[in-house]
């Protein structure tokens, strides 16, 4: 792990690869040190939970696609910013859309649109420029 990266990229899957790689493009671009990791909430709860309680990083992203539990999850674990990023599956996305964006009150996680990595990276960059003042 990267004990001082700024943000932690957190994907649930190796076929989350593609939305993985425009985020760390936009993030390497704004010279913003990241940690990238497959973790799975339901194959690796305890993984997950150990990285989150280690972690540094100042915001999360988490990619996730089908029931993409995986940015609630992370909320329900920690006060840091988190962003989801739906994958597009079976339904286009829509099922992930709305598992991230339908999150229950006190477990707050921003949404970005379907795929939207890129997005998820500037909104973390605009999170770490406010830290910074």
């Amino acid at each position: 792990m990267a004990d001082m990266a700024d943000i932690a990229v957190i994907s649930g899957s190796a076929s989350d690869a593609a939305i993985t790689e425009k985020v760390k493009k936009v993030l390497e671009e704004n010279k913003v040190s990241y940690d990238d990791q497959i973790i799975s909430a339901h194959r690796d709860p305890d993984k997950l939970d150990s990285y989150i309680k280690k972690s540094k990083a100042k915001v999360f992203i988490a990619i996730a696609g089908l029931s993409a539990a995986l940015p609630g999850v992370i909320a329900s674990k920690t006060d840091k910013p988190v962003i989801g990023v739906p994958v597009s599956g079976t339904l286009n996305g829509l099922d992930a859309l709305l598992a991230i964006a339908q999150m229950p009150k006190g477990v707050p996680v921003a949404c970005v649109g379907v795929d939207n990595g890129e997005n998820a990276a500037y909104l973390a960059v605009r999170i770490l420029n406010l830290l910074k003042k």
